[in-house]
């Protein structure tokens, strides 16, 4: 399902992902002519989109697989002088990776780059970082730094050199890089700035993610060693912490994080207090997608050395692509510190939007909900599960439960690891337990029941004091409770109860299009096809794509002789469901009552079955003047063409029921011949409700068996 105010980052994610389909079970309805068996109301909801249902909630474990886009913009390369300065405390952290976050091997040394550029979300650049992101062992100057020159393209972007299409969000895991050169990485040769580059099984598509996401295979490592060379094995043999740091950086220059991020282990595990490590072992996590084990690794290097400037810098600008505004205002400006303009703007933006969001969620305007969730990822919160989140709600509690749905397996995975992660707050609520706070109401929505509760007790135990979740975790159960006990009923037969049980649930959740549907199977089972019709209107008022609702309105109209509704819903459902005979079988008797209540001369009421052959002009008439589709085939006996079309015109016949087929020899019945002016064989005609909609002269089996099933529907 689209809508036109649908974003794509800022207008939004694509998308995506991931629907689901319910399953369609049999009633015993019969009306005055055959019906479709609707079934128990207990089978679950089905979608248009194909793809499975979401996870069972035993964690949050959907990834964002990566995408590439070739031909996509790389940046430029700019050659800047590096700048002597030290850290904010003072320190003189030789060989760190500095910048405001971790996604460009080296930073803009210099403010006079032009800071207008309008990079679209998922490409957003900072001009902010003084100091080179890496000092690779120059000279020191008088101020602490390093001298010598690095490329410095700009910094906020992320390595491993993925670009993304325009105006989609950049997920964590894939990345730009500057520098259009080609270099064989563990996943084969790959060049920079020309399309998507995805490492060999490493943090394709982890966002925010705490494992590596693969292991290097025997392939990858003799790339690697193509790479990396004889400097690497020194470095991992070297007890000189030095050293290996410097080879880290040069590998992480490169782009090759899996081995920087090898080489930064072997000098911690030689000097465990060196916080200049822990930071670069920071950026080579966030280039590997790991964002929350480099919220650690950086949170680290602050205990190590609490004064530690750059460390704060990076972990302000992790906490804000994780959309924790607070604690990376509190990183940025903490104190002794001056905090940068351009990520202090930056910061400024997310929280602008973040506070508009809450305010609009306290009063329900989801639209505004929606377009500020957005604004705040396209912002800096890209890799935002909460926000995510929100961008789900709100489609929810729009009725946009298609979008919802998606949107749900789009979410970036969470897995806090640090304090600072576990205890931040979104909405008043723990941000870990939000995220199954909504997954808890779309499961709801989609008659995941059992899923549902799952969700919510597992939200309540993560954050047990917030009323919000509590609430909803109290309603869940009673709804599925509710649920249960009127599927129960139902199964027993006692359908005046079973109405009774469902509409117990649909007072704690009055938006649950399942529980209407079931509701109106009852009405129907009851005979109150009004009462069905009612509910069937609210379910589809809540989701327009409900399969089952529509088929059980379609029915109950029927049953109250309102054929011109049946009809409606029939041929929706036909598009829906092209192979299902007996959706077909149903919209033609349907189509046939509606001709009869309109006092119209109704011939020919076969439904399926063998082609009819024709021999004169009144028999013809009345053949193409029935409801629905026919189809003529005009042929002659003598004709080698014929002959061989014919067996084919017997299968569509078999294959599309509710099509009626005709048969004309030419030969035999010159005067039709003549009345159509036919004169080439074979020729198909097609006719609806007695009016020509094509005609087709030795045609294919392709084109005629799409014609059929194209005028079919």
């Amino acid at each position: 399902m689209s809508h036109s105010g649908k974003p794509k980052t800022k207008k939004g994610v694509d998308s995506l992902a991931d629907q689901f389909r319910g399953a369609l079970s049999c009633e015993d309805n019969k009306p005055d002519f055959k019906e479709l068996d609707l079934g128990s109301p207990i089978s679950p909801l089905r979608t248009r989109r194909s793809g499975g249902g979401g996870p069972a909630v035993s964690g949050l474990t959907t990834t964002s697989s990566s995408s590439s886009s070739s031909g996509s913009v790389s940046g430029k390369t700019l050659n800047n002088p590096v700048v002597k300065r030290s850290d904010g405390g003072g320190n003189n952290h030789s060989g760190e990776l500095s910048g405001s976050s971790e996604n460009s091997p080296t930073a803009e040394s210099t403010r006079s780059a032009p800071a207008t550029r309008n990079y679209k979300p998922g490409h957003r650049r900072s001009n902010s970082g003084g100091a080179p992101l890496i000092y690779s062992g120059g000279s020191v100057a008088s101020g602490g730094g390093c001298g010598g020159s690095v490329n410095s393209p700009s910094v906020n972007v992320l390595p491993s050199g993925n670009i993304c299409p325009s105006g989609k969000i950049l997920k964590t895991g894939m990345a730009t890089r500057s520098s259009p050169r080609s270099d064989v990485l563990g996943s084969g040769t790959v060049n920079y700035g020309h399309g998507s580059i995805m490492r060999g099984g490493v943090g394709g598509g982890k966002m925010g993610g705490g494992s590596s996401g693969g292991e290097t295979s025997p392939a990858n490592v003799t790339g690697n060693i193509q790479f990396a060379g004889e400097s690497v094995r020194r470095a991992m043999a070297s007890s000189d912490p030095e050293e290996v740091k410097k080879a880290g950086n040069e590998q992480y220059r490169r782009g090759n994080f899996l081995e920087a991020l090898s080489l930064y282990d072997r000098a911690i595990a030689i000097s465990p207090d060196n916080a200049a490590c822990r930071s670069n072992r920071a950026a080579a996590l966030t280039g590997l997608g790991r964002l929350t084990e480099a919220v650690r690794e950086c949170e680290e290097a602050v205990r190590l050395d609490p004064a530690y400037g750059r460390a704060h810098k990076r972990l302000a600008s992790l906490h804000l692509r994780l959309g924790q505004a607070e604690n990376a205002r509190k990183h940025l400006c903490f104190p002794g510190q001056q905090p940068d303009p351009v990520d202090l703007q930056k910061l400024q933006a997310v929280e602008r939007h973040l506070n508009r969001c809450a305010d609009a969620r306290k009063i329900g305007d989801w639209k505004s909900a929606l377009r500020e969730s957005d604004a705040a990822i396209a912002a800096g919160g890209e890799s935002s599960p909460q926000l995510f989140a929100c961008r789900v709600e709100a489609f929810l509690k729009l009725h946009q439960l298609e979008d919802a749905a998606s949107g749900l397996s789009s979410i970036p995975k969470y897995e806090p690891t640090t304090p600072s992660c576990s205890q931040a707050k979104f909405f008043g609520m723990l941000s870990e337990a939000y995220i199954y706070f909504v997954r808890a109401q779309v499961d709801m929505a989609l008659g995941r029941f059992e899923n549902a509760v799952a969700a919510a007790e597992r939200g309540g135990k993560i954050d047990p004091r917030s009323i919000e979740i509590g609430v909803m975790l109290n309603n869940v159960r009673l709804v599925a409770r509710a649920r249960a006990r009127g599927n129960d009923l139902f199964n027993a037969g006692m359908f005046a109860e079973a109405c009774l049980a469902y509409g117990e649930g649909l007072k704690f959740d009055p938006s649950n299009s399942v529980l209407h549907c079931n509701r109106a199977a009852c009405w129907s089972k009851l005979e109150q096809w009004e009462r069905s019709v009612e509910d069937c209107n609210q379910a589809l008022r809540i989701q327009p794509n409900y399969t089952k609702a529509l088929l059980r309105r379609a029915a109950s109209n029927g049953k109250l002789e309102q054929w011109a509704e049946s009809v409606r819903d029939y041929e929706v459902l036909r598009k829906e469901l092209p192979g299902d005979n007996e959706v077909a079988e149903a919209l033609f008797h349907a189509q046939v009552a509606l001709k009869k209540s309109r006092g119209e001369e109704v011939h020919n009421m076969k439904f399926g079955g063998e082609v009819e052959e024709v021999s004169g002009l009144d028999q013809f008439r009345a053949a193409i003047s029935s409801p629905g589709v026919s189809i003529v085939h005009f042929k002659a006996a003598s004709n080698k063409q014929c002959e061989q079309i014919s067996p084919f015109v017997d299968t569509l016949c078999l294959r599309y029921p509710s099509v009626s087929f005709v048969k004309v020899d030419v030969e035999g019945s010159p005067m039709v011949a003549k009345a159509e002016n036919v004169r080439i064989v074979p020729t198909f005609k097609i006719y609806k409700n007695g009016s020509r909609v094509k005609e087709m002269i030795c045609p294919t089996h392709q084109v005629l068996e799409y014609s059929v099933r194209h005028y079919s529907l």
